[in-house]
């Protein structure tokens, strides 16, 4: 197998003059440089140190907001997670908190890695950090804040010793960083990897990759999204919109995307919780997000991460939305909605709802942000 290298003082992680041992560090699973949901704020909780693994590791490394100090390794396409967690094991054995991000390859790794350390994981944190103990084992004490019922519940842990952690995205803020973040490739060298005496690395063969359904597919993994507000269903009852909110659904489909709301949508009832963006819901973080209806309130952009092309169609062409879209167009969302649905060649429902102001898509006003 091969596995990554320490130096001769015992590892390569070390920062500053001195070559210090970070107190933490962050482990973030790239695909096709592509990083997860979450990421950036598993790396601000690490204190800048990370580590990214996977395909096209380097660009997701050099992707990184707030990074101090980066390395990468291109493990390939694939995801191995026993034999990843048994390659990263020696590399990370010195530093006393490790932080990924609770994305579904992060969920997957963080047990596996903590077993091959021989530490406890605490999953599924909205804080955590380390700090000196000397009458704990390894010399550190972890301390972190899990939450529970679906965010309902905040409980703190204390570890008596090292750890490892998985954060939920939408923790924190992540700042970016003054400075250009080292960036450098992990060195390797083989060897056999390490791993339980009398122990086989197991790991489930790929024998193919199946596309996602949209109908089903969980917000936080989508690569394009499509949003719906409050001013998409203007002038309907309660059952008019949950038929335009179902419409969205197949609509966002048939683009290739997946469909979200605002908390004003689900609280209503006209779609599920599990649609819900913003900072009591769902964090996204895809290359397109489409805002229908949608004026942008504070509770709900704080959802949105760092989406590479925003798209707003709103009626007004100064909401918070449209001011920071790439492109606003002023028009009613509905409208749009229903032509989409005519071209892409989705069922209406039976009674169709009249746009909200009469709108023709033909006489929309264009805005660039």
């Amino acid at each position: 197998m091969n596995v990554w290298s320490n130096d001769a003082d015992g590892t390569v992680l070390t920062r500053g003059a001195g070559g210090s041992v970070p107190e933490a560090v962050a482990i973030v699973m790239a695909r096709e440089g592509r990083l997860p949901v979450g990421a950036d704020e598993a790396v601000a909780e690490a204190g800048g140190t990370a580590i990214v693994v996977g395909s096209g590791s380097e660009a997701g490394a050099r992707a990184l907001v707030g990074a101090g100090r980066v390395w990468w390794a291109d493990t390939g396409e694939g995801f191995r997670p026993a034999s990843l967690a048994a390659r990263l094991a020696p590399l990370v054995q010195p530093v006393p908190l490790v932080v990924l991000p609770a994305s579904p390859d992060g969920r997957d790794l963080a047990p596996r890695l903590a077993s091959a350390l021989g530490r406890p994981l605490v999953a599924r944190v909205i804080r955590a950090a380390c700090r000196r103990n000397p009458e704990a084992e390894g010399g550190y004490q972890v301390s972190a804040t899990v939450t529970r019922l679906d965010d309902r519940v905040l409980i703190p842990v204390e570890v008596e010793g090292q750890a490892v952690v998985t954060l939920v995205a939408g923790s924190r803020a992540v700042a970016p960083s003054d400075i250009h973040a080292v960036v450098e490739p992990l060195p390797h060298r083989d060897r056999p990897g390490p791993g339980p005496p009398g122990v086989q690395l197991l790991d489930p063969e790929v024998t193919a990759i199946l596309e996602p359904d949209l109908h089903t597919i969980d917000l936080a993994d989508a690569s394009r999204v499509v949003g719906g507000g409050a001013g998409l269903v203007v002038g309907c009852d309660d059952n008019q919109a949950t038929e335009v909110f179902d419409l969205l659904v197949e609509v966002a489909a048939a683009m290739g995307a997946s469909a979200g709301a605002t908390r004003v949508a689900t609280d209503a009832g006209w779609t599920g919780y599990e649609r819900q963006i913003g900072t009591t819901g769902i964090t996204i973080d895809p290359e397109l997000y489409i805002a229908l209806g949608i004026s942008g309130a504070t509770q709900h952009v704080g959802g949105l991460g760092t989406p590479r092309h925003i798209i707003s169609v709103n009626t007004d062409a100064f909401c918070p939305m449209t001011a920071r879209a790439d492109l606003g167009l002023v028009t009613d969302a509905r409208a749009l909605l229903t032509e989409l649905a005519r071209r892409f060649g989705v069922d209406m429902p039976e009674r169709p709802v009249a746009p909200a102001h009469q709108n023709k898509v033909g006489r929309s006003e264009v805005r660039g942000g």
